[in-house]
């Protein structure tokens, strides 16, 4: 499997951020794990480290339900960044909601590429990996 420089976890809930990535550094899925417990920190983030690629996430797991900017108002400011601020990372919404409508949003919008519901899984990462992040021969 793949490892990536670096991945994004985008929610207000430290615990499950924390959580999340013991997953990841358990897996040894990434370099680098960075958790922002809002939009407008994660949005920040993006623009300071446009630069600097080991720093810059390949993969943005972001929740839905978090007060402030929320995952939808998220997404909508990213889309808005320049392209070097947005990296080419992929997203995928990791969230606590089964709301079918939410799962439509997500496809409607056709920037996160799918939706998980939390808890992150190593199975769950594993085949975030393999679907997004093939290995290169």
């Amino acid at each position: 499997m793949n490892k990536l420089r670096c991945i994004m976890l985008v929610d207000d809930n430290a615990n499950d951020n924390f959580f999340h990535e013991r997953v990841i550094n358990r897996s040894h899925t990434a370099d680098l794990v960075v958790a922002k417990q809002t939009g407008e920190a994660a949005l920040e983030y993006l623009k300071a480290t446009m630069a600097n690629q080991k720093l810059h996430p390949e993969l943005i797991l972001l929740d839905i339900n978090m007060p402030g900017m929320n995952g939808w108002e998220f997404l909508e400011a990213y889309e808005k960044l320049a392209a070097a601020q947005k990296s080419k990372a992929i997203v995928v919404m990791l969230t606590t909601s089964e709301n079918p409508d939410d799962q439509k949003k997500t496809k409607a919008m056709n920037i996160a590429t799918s939706f998980k519901t939390k808890p992150l899984t190593t199975e769950m990462l594993q085949e975030i990996m393999a679907i997004h992040f093939k290995p290169t021969t």
